[in-house]
């Protein structure tokens, strides 16, 4: 598996050609759920959950550890997967992409260590006992899916 980031030129193809596998952590809390306030394309502007790319060779469950770990700060403990969500985008985070396609996997996470860190994706990271406005409707069919959550 590699660790090392896709270059401009072949991320532009991928995204432009492809959907990209990826997940995304709503980290539950007593009192509610972490969201981050994007700051990049797609979703700009919204509260988000925290997420990212699958890389070749890592299993879903690996990824939401190393990207809870690398956007948040925190080991976590998988309480539920919500299955696999179609994100369809306009836009994108590379020009004239034709926006992006994501098959996203939605997991609810509990933290077990660490504190949280801003990455640099999010303006804010906050705990909500309810959804925050503006959310993305892509969040509310996570929302929905979710046994384990209460916002």
């Amino acid at each position: 598996m590699s660790d090392a980031w896709i270059a401009s030129d072949d991320w532009r193809t991928i995204v432009a050609n492809m959907p990209i596998v990826s997940v995304d952590l709503l980290v539950r809390y007593e009192d509610g759920v972490l969201f981050g306030k994007r700051t990049n394309k797609p979703a700009q502007g919204y509260w988000f959950p925290p997420g990212g790319r699958v890389r070749k060779g890592e299993t879903r469950r690996d990824a939401v550890n190393r990207v809870a770990r690398e956007e948040l700060g925190l080991e976590v403990d998988i309480v539920e997967s919500l299955g696999a969500f179609e994100h369809i985008y306009e836009t994108a985070d590379v020009p004239d992409a034709g926006g992006k396609h994501y098959l996203a996997n939605g997991y609810v996470v509990e933290m077990t260590g660490g504190e949280v860190t801003l990455d640099n994706q999010h303006e804010l990271i906050r705990m909500f006992e309810t959804a925050p406005s503006p959310l993305h409707e892509y969040v509310e069919s996570y929302l929905d899916a979710a046994s384990s959550l209460s916002v």
